[in-house]
Order: C-alpha cells, then structure tokens, then sequence
C-alpha cells in the first residue's frame, strides 16, 4: 500500500567539487500528467535527459521544473584568446584603413563576441568530463527524491483534510437519510391538500388519487440515492487508504457523489432536505478542489 502524495514542492540539492560548485533546484505544481522541463548550461544535455527519466519513475503527473546551476572554481578560471579570429579582425581592419593598427584598436576588436572568452571553455570541459557528470547525475536523482518527498509530505496533509471531508458529507447524508423518512406523508399531505383545493366538488376518483399519490412518492424517494452515495463514501476511504496514484479517481468520484447530491435536491420535498443536500454539494466542491491537488 502506497502513500498519498500531492502535486506541489520544492527541493534545492547542493555540493561542491575540485572544480567548483553546483546546485540543482526542484520545484513541482499541479498538472493533467507529468511534464518535465530540465534548464542545464550548454553542453550538459545528457543530464537533461537523465533527470527525466529519473523523473518518469518517481512521479505520475505534475509539471516539474528542473534547473541546474554550476559556479566554477575562481582558480579553475581560463581567460581564452580566439587567435584566428582576432588576427583575421585585425587584417580586416588593416585593409580597410591601409595602415597597422594601434594598441588602442586592437583591445577594441578583443571586445568582440567570440575573441575573448572566459572560463567558457573550463565549463565546456566539464562537460565532457564523464566523473563530473556522473557527480551532478546522482546529484539530480537525490533533489528529485527530495521533491518526492516534500509531495509526500504534501499528501499526508491532504489525505488528513480529504478524510475529514468525506466525513462531513457522512454526516450531511445521514441527515437527509432521517429527514428522507417523513418524504413520504409529507407528499400525502402536500397532494391531498392540493386536491382539496381544484376539486372542491369532490369528482376525482379516490381511488385515482391514491394511484397519482403513491407514484408521486415514488418519484421522491431518493433511498437509491442515499445508497449509491453510501457506496462512494467508501469508495473514497478506499482510494485515500490505497494512495498515489488516485488523484484522477478521486476526481471522477467527487462528480459521481455531485450527480447523486443534484439528483437528492431534485427530489426534496422539503425545505430541510433541501438545505441537507445543499450542504452535502458544498462539501463536495471543497473535496473536489483538493482532490485536484492528488497525485
């Protein structure tokens, strides 16, 4: 039996190195399925597609957010001179005005994009540096199980506020179960009354009325109702009980108890039974919002 676990959370992972530093940051919100976006430096592709499918074992739905950020080492830094480029800048130049260039003109042209790089190619470097990459793999499986755990902490709280609820619309369901009970005389009496009234002279046949009478009450029972709302309360315990992944059952459940609560109000013929069955499809809307919430 597996744990309930939401949809939201967030972990940061960080560590350090000969060759300076990393963090990995992991956040998760709510989603139809699971969505991963992986943000690492140029060049670090292959763990982009490690962490989803690190991801894709741990998780069922949700849009997850996966960010990368290395600071290298000050001492590990490398100022790197394009020399090709600068010198064909230069030559460029030099054809242009017809006369060598100064010292002043040339720092212009090591101002280029491309000419003057720094600590670029130690970053490239690290990528290719397989014990590296090994480090910040296990580094995002690690911030990944932590963002799994801070969705089970999330979960243990929702399945405490679902269970809540569910007993909520127990107690709604009981009510309108005992106030069901006088439905019936409650319609004898509405109905007769009525007919008192349009058939003063007494043509109606009372034996017609009496028919019209009891297929009027069945109409208002709603015990099938009180039953089938019965069995989705324990449906509901069961999935809370079972745990992820139920949040997409939970959902469908939460419109099943809906329909049974409409159809409840439809029938009252009471004010009380009405307020009862407005109550109940108030507790369903909140379970639903925070079935949206489940994994």
């Amino acid at each position: 039996m597996s744990e309930l676990s939401g949809m939201t959370g967030f972990a940061r992972f960080t560590g350090e190195a000969s060759w300076g530093s990393w963090a990995w940051e992991a956040k998760s919100v709510n989603g139809r399925s699971l969505d991963v976006r992986v943000n690492t430096p140029p060049g670090f592709d292959a763990l982009e597609r490690g962490v989803k499918a690190a991801a894709s074992k741990l998780f069922n739905r949700g849009s997850l957010q996966v960010s990368l950020r290395i600071d290298m080492s000050a001492g590990d830094e490398k100022v790197t001179v394009n020399e090709p480029l600068l010198a064909a800048l230069t030559d460029a130049a030099q054809a242009i005005h017809g006369v060598g260039l100064s010292g002043e003109a040339i720092a212009t042209l090591m101002t280029l994009k491309g000419v003057v790089e720094t600590g670029g190619s130690s970053l490239r470097e690290l990528a290719q540096d397989e014990a590296a990459i090994a480090t910040l793999a296990q580094a995002a499986e690690t911030a990944l199980a932590e963002l799994a755990a801070a969705r089970l902490a999330e979960g243990a709280s929702l399945k405490d506020v679902l269970t809540g609820l569910v007993s909520e619309m127990e107690g709604f369901a009981a009510t309108a179960a005992k106030l069901a009970e006088g439905q019936p005389a409650l319609l004898k009496a509405r109905l007769t009354k009525q007919l008192d009234e349009l058939d003063a002279e007494g043509r109606v046949d009372a034996d017609r009325a009496a028919v019209e009478i009891a297929l009027s009450a069945a109409k208002a029972d709603v015990r099938e109702e009180l039953d089938r709302l019965s069995a989705h309360f324990i449906g509901a315990r069961e999935l809370l009980a079972a745990g992820s992944p139920a949040g997409r059952k939970i959902d469908f459940l939460a419109q099943e108890l809906n329909r049974e609560a409409n159809t409840l109000c439809s029938k009252s013929v009471s004010l009380d039974l009405t307020n009862a069955g407005l109550g109940l499809k108030g507790v369903i809307d909140q379970f639903k919002e925070q079935a949206a919430n489940v994994e």
